[in-house]
Order: structure tokens, then sequence, then C-alpha cells
């Protein structure tokens, strides 16, 4: 299986009740080669972190993403493996 990685910024606060106050976020994926999403983790302007997996792929606060990323869109975010994994491992699964 090949695994794909992408980091993006988003630049606007989620508009939700428990994280809209946490300022705006950048997001890693992991992928597979359809681009469905394995491992998430989004970053928040006030450092809260939220982290998902198959094992831990939902809480009050969000979900692992279930559609697969757009290609055309997320092509020119891609990332190497690095990267995407030095963030997975320094941030743990307590999710905010």
């Amino acid at each position: 299986m090949t695994t794909l990685y992408f980091k993006r910024h988003w630049d606007e606060s989620t508009g939700d009740e428990l994280t809209d106050s946490w300022g705006t976020s950048t997001f890693y994926f992991e992928t597979d080669n359809e681009y469905f999403v394995i491992r998430q983790i989004q970053v928040f302007q006030n450092k809260k972190v939220l982290k998902y997996d198959n094992e831990h792929s939902e809480n009050e606060f969000g979900m692992l993403s279930e559609i697969p990323l757009d290609i055309d869109e997320f092509r020119e975010f891609e990332i190497d493996k690095s990267e995407f994994e030095l963030v997975w491992q320094e941030n743990n699964l307590s999710n905010a």
C-alpha cells in the first residue's frame, strides 16, 4: 500500500461550539493510495491538538475523515513522511 502525506493550514476557526475559540488550525493527513485518511492531526493556534486513527476515530470534538481527500485540491500540500511522523510522535492521543 502506498501512503501519502499532506499538511494544510485552515485559516478560519471551526465554527463549532466546543472548538471555535481555539483559533485557526493546521491539518496533517496520512492517506492510502486512494486518498482515504488513515491518520489525521489537527493542531490549533492555541496549541490544542486533535489526533485520530482507526483505533481512536472520534470524540466529542471531531472525527477521522470518512471521505477521501480531493487530490486536485490537496496535491500542492503534499509533505514527506518524516514531517508527518514528527508531528504524530510529538502529540499523544489525549485529544484536547
